[in-house]
């Protein structure tokens, strides 16, 4: 008798040949996207001399971080002279900063003899993240210095001249140009281009303040440089000061007159109050005095007034005589006559 397996041994046989296969499959497949996705990175990365691994490739793509753009900055860098890791790149990126700039600050830096370590150069990246400026412009600004024009118009409402006064009370009006190239040992955590304007013409109004006048201004316009220069405007920032120019210096007005005539006019006005208070004091003191007098009037009335009371008691109680009455009346009547003999004389006189 003749053995014949179950149909379920040929089924499960079947079914596990078909897994086998599909794995196989769907392993090429992800082989061949693989393939597709990176052989092209991979190859490029190792003709230029700085390999990539592919688990290095396929985990920068996992970390969502540009593969082209990790590689092609590496290769840059590797052509230069300069190895970089891929490692140190992703950290960068991931940081926020901008690799491409790093990479080629750290190759311009390297060509010009500066040295910056790539540490330093991610520092200063993202020390001016959300600015205008760049690494690369910083390094460049290293390399070849910039001009700064003191005052800057942008920042001074459209003011172009610095404006001080000498001690002879004459205004001078100066324009400089400040020649600066960047410090990168002090870019991360130092002052901008602004204070190195505000110090600048803080030096140049300090200058002119003490020189004795306007001429001298003139004749040595260098001595503005040369106080500016010896301040060491450029401690602290960013920048380094190499030259201090006087592009333009003009004469302004008589500023120590004007301020001479105000202040006269000021004094003028002060003395006017002061005046109008004592004449106010004066009319107010002699409205007093006048109501005293009235006041005196009034009582010397009052005093008269009691004068015939007086009389009257005097009869009454018998301390008065008739003849004593009639004497006083002839007294009186004498004094009137005088007076008006006398009043009568002035004025004939002074007819």
């Amino acid at each position: 008798m003749v053995y014949s397996p179950p149909e379920n041994i040929f089924f499960m046989g079947s079914l596990i040949t078909y897994l086998i296969v599909g794995v196989i499959f769907v392993a090429l497949l992800v082989a061949v996207l693989l393939l597709a996705n990176f052989f092209g990175i991979w190859l490029r990365a190792k003709i230029s001399g700085a390999a990539v691994g592919f688990t290095k490739l396929i985990g920068i793509r996992l970390r969502r971080v540009p593969v082209g753009l990790i590689v092609d900055s590496r290769i840059t860098a590797a052509k230069a002279g300069i190895p970089l890791d891929t490692d140190a790149l992703e950290a960068h990126y991931l940081s926020g900063g901008n690799v491409t700039h790093v990479v080629l600050a750290l190759i311009a830096a390297d060509k010009a003899g500066i040295a910056l370590d790539y540490n330093r150069a991610c520092a200063i990246d993202l020390a001016i993240k959300g600015t205008s400026k760049t690494v690369l412009e910083a390094v460049r600004t290293s390399i070849n210095p910039k001009v700064i024009d003191c005052p800057n118009p942008l920042q001074t409402g459209g003011r172009h001249t610095i404006d001080a006064v000498a001690r002879d009370g004459i205004g001078v009006k100066v324009r400089a140009r400040v020649t600066v190239r960047s410090n990168l040992d002090r870019f991360v955590g130092g002052a901008t281009e602004e204070t190195i304007i505000a110090r600048v013409g803080e030096g140049i109004v300090t200058s002119i303040g003490s020189a004795n006048s306007y001429k001298d201004v003139l004749e040595n316009p260098d001595r503005i440089s040369k106080t500016v220069l010896d301040k060491g405007l450029d401690s602290g920032t960013s920048f380094e000061i190499l030259s201090v120019d006087i592009a333009d210096i003009d004469i302004g007005g008589n500023i120590g007159a004007k301020l001479q005539a105000e202040q006269a006019e000021a004094d003028k006005v002060v003395a006017q109050a002061k005046a109008e208070m004592r004449r106010a004091a004066a009319v107010a003191s002699e409205q007093e005095m006048t109501a005293r007098t009235q006041e005196m009037r009034a009582k010397v009335v009052e005093a008269e007034a009691l004068v015939p009371q007086a009389m009257a008691e005097a009869f009454r109680n018998g301390n008065l005589g008739i003849m004593d009455y009639l004497k006083m009346k002839n007294v009186e009547s004498d004094t009137a006559m005088r007076s008006s003999i006398a009043k009568t004389e002035k004025e004939s006189l002074d007819g």
